[in-house]
């Protein structure tokens, strides 16, 4: 048997490491993992030489919650990706959404039994990229915002959605630097500094002046974690609605028209790196 399921990323509205409640929205660009069934064992491989200890916790998770062993059934996967590894776009969330999705289908198929529901895959997803290390929050804002698409507010403590919706279509604009920053990695003392002034931003949020969010919190971020702020100055400047850092970095974007997208590219022109062209996303999580 073989699937394949696509897992978009997204880009920060609220970065939940200082106060635990976070905003984020799904982007066009995403995580392809196709899966097939094996007679014993797990098969691990992506397209940006990654390292496969996340794929490998997230199969197991959905091995243990069906009680099945790795001896007499077996699961192959790989993954392609349009997503800048390590960049602050989700890659990581998107990635075990996909992973636990596509394997849960598969063995529900295979054994006749009932697919994970969507919390339970999110949950999972999470739950694996906590043990891998790879996110400081458990990062329910952006697990969400990639498995369901659109854009949501969360308690990342709790796992609840305070704000879950459609986002307004938006072309977007992400500028990628030439270095990495993993979240992992990142000074949390440093950011949960920054908790009073990462409520006001929240507060925008909360209300849904999503764009007003975006700018706060990425000056923010952007201070506490030595990234050049000018960068989403330069865009806004330039004519975008908004502009931010997104997640822990290395990543800005900016929400742009038709209007302000070649303004904003010969801004960020005089920066070393990329600018990559998206959209938003409102369909999330979904087998091919």
């Amino acid at each position: 048997m073989k699937k394949m399921v696509r897992s978009p990323g997204s880009a920060t509205i609220i970065n939940a490491i200082a106060t635990g409640f976070g905003s984020a929205f799904g982007i066009g660009l995403d995580i392809r993992c196709e899966a097939k069934s094996i007679s014993k064992g797990i098969e691990c491989a992506n397209d940006v030489g990654a390292d496969t200890k996340l794929m490998e916790l997230c199969v197991q998770k959905v091995f243990n919650h069906y009680d099945i062993g790795g001896e007499d059934f077996g699961i192959s996967l790989k993954t392609k990706s349009s997503l800048p590894m390590a960049s602050g776009l989700s890659s990581s969330s998107a990635s075990s959404n996909a992973i636990v999705k596509i394997t849960s289908q598969i063995i529900a198929e295979e054994f006749g039994l009932k697919p994970l529901t969507d919390l339970e895959t999110i949950n999972m997803a999470i739950d694996a990229s906590l043990d891998a290390g790879v996110t400081i929050t458990g990062s329910f804002d952006d697990a969400t915002a990639s498995y369901f698409g659109g854009v949501v507010v969360t308690d990342n403590r709790n796992r609840k959605f305070i704000i879950k919706e459609r986002m307004d279509e938006h072309d977007i604009l992400i500028y990628m630097p030439d270095f990495h920053s993993k979240s992992g990695d990142s000074d949390v003392e440093r950011m949960r500094v920054m908790a009073p002034l990462v409520e006001t931003a929240y507060d925008f949020a909360s209300r849904r002046d999503y764009f007003r969010a975006i700018n706060l919190n990425g000056l923010i971020y952007a201070s506490a974690l030595g990234f050049d702020s000018a960068i989403a100055i330069d865009a806004l400047q330039a004519g975008a609605s908004a502009s931010g850092l997104s997640g822990t970095g290395s990543a800005f974007f900016a929400v742009v028209d038709e209007d302000s997208t070649g303004s904003v590219q010969d801004a960020w022109s005089k920066y070393d790196g990329q600018v990559i062209e998206t959209v938003t996303d409102n369909d999330g999580c979904c087998l091919l």
